[in-house]
């Protein structure tokens, strides 16, 4: 199979966190492409243009980071990941989707942050800033539910993602007034999937690094998740 990422992505990345959790490294391929980029060929295998996108051994195209985990999880006829029996399913839920607003509002601020200064709109960053900053009181509360300090999950993996965004976004500071939440993200950040997936910083491009991203397609643009 093969996984189509930009680096930067925190989709790609939960994504990508799943594989290395579930022992997929030697099934899944990982592929840079190059999205936000003219005529990229990477537009020939997903019209889109989004990551992360994978293609299944019979030749499937999955797209949404989601739909890819759940059919990355039960390759194995073993779930790990799957929605818990009984009312605490929809806690689950409650929390993954709290943690999914997160990580689409700090992929708009990733994304705009990465275009040239003057095509930048104060109007986006202001915004996206001070969601960020609501939101990260919000989880300052929720951090200590069971269903973010037991066994590793969705909702915990979608936050992380969103949290390691402070590399790419240099104005994102949600450390400060924030002290559970930093002790819960530093604890998973070492963690050997999610050390292995730390996103670049805010200079670095969607070329593959030095581990981890052994093809790529596409070359030329600067970095954008």
């Amino acid at each position: 199979m093969k996984l189509y990422i930009t680096a930067g992505s925190p989709y790609a990345r939960i994504a990508r966190i799943v594989i290395l959790e579930k022992g997929l490294e030697s099934r899944v391929e990982i592929i840079a492409a190059q999205t936000r980029l003219a005529d990229s060929p990477y537009y020939r295998i997903n019209p889109s243009g989004r990551v992360p996108y994978l293609i299944r051994d019979d030749g499937v195209g999955l797209e949404e980071s989601a739909v890819i985990c759940a059919y990355l999880d039960h390759l194995d006829g073993k779930p790990a990941f799957d929605l818990p029996a009984g009312d605490v399913a929809w806690e689950v839920r409650r929390l993954e989707s709290l943690a999914r607003s997160m990580v689409d509002g700090l992929a708009v601020w990733s994304r705009e942050t990465a275009r040239p200064q003057d095509e930048r709109s104060p109007t986006v960053l202001q915004h996206e800033a001070h969601r960020s900053a609501r939101m990260a009181d919000l989880w300052e509360g929720e951090i200590d539910h069971p269903v973010m300090r037991g066994a590793l999950n969705l909702a915990q993996i979608t936050l992380a993602c969103g949290l390691g965004l402070e590399a790419r976004i240099p104005d994102l500071r949600w450390r400060p007034g924030h002290p559970k939440l930093n002790d819960w993200f530093d604890h998973l950040a070492v963690r050997p999937s999610f050390a292995a997936t730390a996103p670049p910083g805010a200079l670095a491009t969607d070329a593959p690094p030095n581990k981890g991203l052994p093809g790529s397609l596409g070359s030329g643009a600067s970095s954008r998740s």
